[in-house]
């Protein structure tokens, strides 16, 4: 079994006042990956707490600032391995955090230059596009709890979302 990093991450499905949700297209870090469509958010820092992660996360990926008290508890989550395309592995376990964010106008000059050099574009989503996409969405399943989410039904304990890549070890 080769060397496994534990990533943990903290996302946010970020609505807007036209309830859309706000997703940004680009390259994954995996050997030979295609681009998908992602919501905001990343690595939790050592000693960070999840909600604090993702409201910084948040600031620097969308100019979007919020007290972490504002996020509510995890709606969902997703983990699993993958290798990026140096050979490192990594398992991560993915955290998603809900917020309605009213109108929001995006703002990525807070961005780490790896992640400014690994998304080209970014597109609020109404659920009629989520729902007739061929993109690549991740997390797989996204469409359902959103709809969910819209209709104020907040899940008490998180879902649990199909990890998005193949099984590394098959």
């Amino acid at each position: 079994m080769p060397e496994v990093i534990t990533r943990p991450s903290a996302r946010i499905l970020l609505v807007d006042d036209q309830d859309r949700l706000l997703l940004y297209r680009g390259l994954g870090l995996m050997k030979n990956s295609d681009h998908a469509w992602f919501t905001p958010g990343g690595g939790v820092n050592d000693g960070e707490l999840l909600k604090h992660a993702a409201a910084r996360e948040l600031r620097e990926e969308t100019g979007h600032s919020i007290p972490p008290e504002e996020l509510g508890h995890v709606v969902a989550t997703s983990s699993g391995h993958w290798r990026r395309a140096d050979g490192q592995w990594f398992l991560s376990v993915d955290s998603f955090f809900f917020l309605r964010g009213g109108e929001l106008k995006v703002d990525v000059s807070g961005m780490e230059d790896l992640e400014r050099s690994l998304i080209d574009r970014f597109h609020w989503w109404s659920l009629p596009e989520l729902r007739s996409t061929d993109e690549r969405i991740i997390p797989l399943g996204l469409t359902g709890l959103l709809e969910r989410l819209l209709d104020d039904d907040i899940p008490s304990e998180p879902v649990i979302f199909p990890w998005h890549h193949p099984d590394p070890f098959s």
